[in-house]
């Protein structure tokens, strides 16, 4: 098992409303500086992306009736990253929670940088819809 910390923000916009806004993965590099650094190219079932320590590719979840938007990233090595992220409920708004896994290998300084990035990267999504 990888340990793992999960972050959230709060939105003030309805959950399933939000979910439309931003499931698409065309929509993740206005928001996740931590996933891709350039615009999102479909490839077949996958998109391509400049990452920060190069190329990626990634899946993402279908359109569901849940909230589930996880995404998987191969960062060029051919084994992929799981990154569970979701959309519930929360009051007249929305949760948006994203689940953070340890790698192997991983250092805490590492671990600690990717933990500031996403909970950067969550602020910025709820700046972008909330204006």
């Amino acid at each position: 098992m990888l340990p793992a910390r999960t972050f959230s923000v709060s939105i003030k916009q309805e959950w399933r409303a939000l979910y439309e806004k931003i499931w698409r993965p065309e929509f993740f590099p206005e928001w996740a500086s931590g996933l891709a650094e350039s615009a999102l190219r479909q490839d077949g079932d996958s998109w391509l992306a400049d990452g920060a320590e190069g190329p990626v590719r990634i899946r993402f979840t279908p359109h569901n009736d849940l909230g589930v938007m996880d995404h998987y990233v191969d960062l060029g090595g051919g084994e992929e990253v799981h990154v569970p992220l979701r959309v519930v409920q929360n009051g007249e708004g929305a949760e948006v929670m994203l689940t953070l896994f340890r790698q192997p290998g991983m250092d805490d300084e590492r671990f600690a940088a990717d933990i500031k990035w996403v909970n950067r990267d969550l602020k910025s999504l709820k700046r972008l819809v909330e204006a």
